[in-house]
């Protein structure tokens, strides 16, 4: 006899989708080699655009979204894991096309997990989630880059979120000078908190762009996109760099390669839905050593499955600071 649970479904309607609290049997789940059974999952803003209907993230319907879990192993076809095992999956076109994490149960490839890593709580990787997940690859990349903390000040925008207050943590505990970009002003004593040296209007980065600006940043992480991103190439140090991994501004980009080609400014994509887990294991390994859990734990906003679609509201308004856990047990 199959287990039944509880998970946030989307489902299509005439006008667009819903999004409802409901009961479902573990053979509705989508296919996979290794079943999980879920305790914690997190709000990111691909999943508030998922849950609000605001983005077209879901590829078919119903779905449940979530783009990250942590649980336990609770049946495996797979030599990789074992029953009683803890994993956590990021990524993987999960919650878009493939049922997700907002749900006490799920069934996926075991290629898309990895196991939790050694001293972490279920709670604790999901407090780091993708967003932190990502901040990490963010960070490695501009450190591949030769970007180090003596070159000068590195720029975080979306500051105040998931992806940004993480980068801001992990830079700033690197040695690094960070500027935290943020369109909500009164979060800058949080930001410092985190370990910003400074804070500035995201205003400032969503002007007409220039070719070529002043130069004042060393490098860069950047979840924006469109107008703010092309404001920073612009703004880079000759041999800076920017990671970009955002686009909550837009997907343009209304630069020239000026910045490219008479600066030598280095633009550098971070993908963290299909990143091979070698790379994935090698951020997770970073993070256990660079990552200040007790100021995670700062950032860091615990809810239920219930209040899901109120806090999706939010975080695609802009009005969630750092990181959202959900115990879907709740």
């Amino acid at each position: 006899m199959s287990n039944t649970f509880r998970a946030l479904l989307v489902s299509k309607t005439e006008t667009g989708q819903s999004a409802a609290i409901t009961e479902m049997d573990e053979s509705q789940l989508t296919a996979g080699d290794v079943t999980v059974r879920i305790s914690h999952s997190s709000l990111n803003y691909k999943d508030g655009l998922a849950v609000t209907g605001k983005g077209p993230i879901i590829r078919q319907f119903p779905m449940i979204p979530g783009v990250d879990f942590a649980g336990t192993v609770t049946h495996s076809e797979s030599a990789r894991f074992k029953v009683g095992e803890p994993v956590l999956l990021q990524g993987w076109g999960v919650g878009e096309g493939h049922h997700g994490g907002f749900a006490q149960m799920a069934r996926v490839k075991s290629d898309w997990l990895i196991p939790v890593p050694k001293g972490w709580s279920a709670e604790e990787a999901m407090a780091v989630g993708v967003a932190g997940f990502t901040a990490m690859r963010c960070v490695i990349a501009l450190e591949e880059q030769g970007v180090m903390p003596a070159g000068g000040e590195v720029l975080v925008t979306g500051a105040a979120g998931g992806v940004g207050s993480v980068s801001v943590l992990l830079l700033a505990k690197l040695g690094y000078k960070v500027v935290a970009s943020t369109r909500r002003m009164e979060e800058e004593p949080f930001l410092k908190s985190l370990g910003a040296t400074s804070v500035i209007s995201a205003a400032e980065l969503n002007t007409p762009v220039k070719a070529l600006a002043k130069a004042r940043w060393a490098a860069a992480i950047d979840s924006v996109g469109s107008t703010t991103l092309a404001n920073i190439l612009s703004q880079i140090m000759p041999e800076g760099s920017v990671a970009a991994c955002g686009l909550a501004q837009g997907m343009d980009l209304p630069t020239s390669v000026a910045p490219f080609i008479l600066r030598g400014v280095r633009l550098i994509g971070i993908n963290s839905v299909t990143t091979p887990n070698p790379l994935r294991e090698k951020a997770w390994a970073r993070l256990s050593i660079d990552l200040d859990r007790a100021k995670l734990g700062s950032l860091t906003t615990k809810v239920a499955l219930s209040d899901i679609q109120r806090y999706a509201e939010d975080i695609v308004a802009g009005k969630v600071r750092g990181r959202i856990v959900v115990d879907v047990n709740r």
